[in-house]
């Protein structure tokens, strides 16, 4: 599976051209899965073709609601799974689980580090 973040998403500029390019590399093998901010962000990755859209800290009525429309909009048109994740954890998993949801990530204790590319920002030279 081939996961496309933020940074992947602004590096090749658009969550269509992301997706253009993870199916060019990955072939009919590889699922493209997309993490989504926004219910108007999985609606561009279905659209691109992506096969898992992760819809990324959403409140457990935001993730019901934006789920039961993204199925509802995309019924008999193009198939694709449903993540919810972004600070789901074992005492509040419940609130997140629905009909319309495929995949449920959860949170387990780790150590929190971040590999974002800040929008134009120079790299120093060595």
């Amino acid at each position: 599976m081939i996961m496309l973040k933020d940074n992947h998403i602004w590096a090749k500029g658009s969550i269509t051209a992301a997706v253009k390019a993870a199916k060019s590399v990955g072939g009919f093998a590889l699922k493209v899965e997309v993490e989504c901010q926004t219910e108007e962000e999985a609606d561009e990755a279905i659209a691109a073709g992506a096969d898992v859209v992760m819809l990324d800290n959403f409140t457990g009525d935001g993730i019901r609601v934006a789920a039961k429309s993204l199925r509802d909009r995309w019924k008999g048109t193009r198939e694709f799974l449903i993540e919810s994740s972004g600070g789901l954890t074992e005492d509040n998993v419940r609130g997140y689980i629905c009909n319309d949801i495929d995949i449920i990530s959860t949170s387990v204790p780790h150590v929190d580090f971040s590999l974002k590319i800040e929008h134009g920002t120079e790299v120093p030279a060595t």
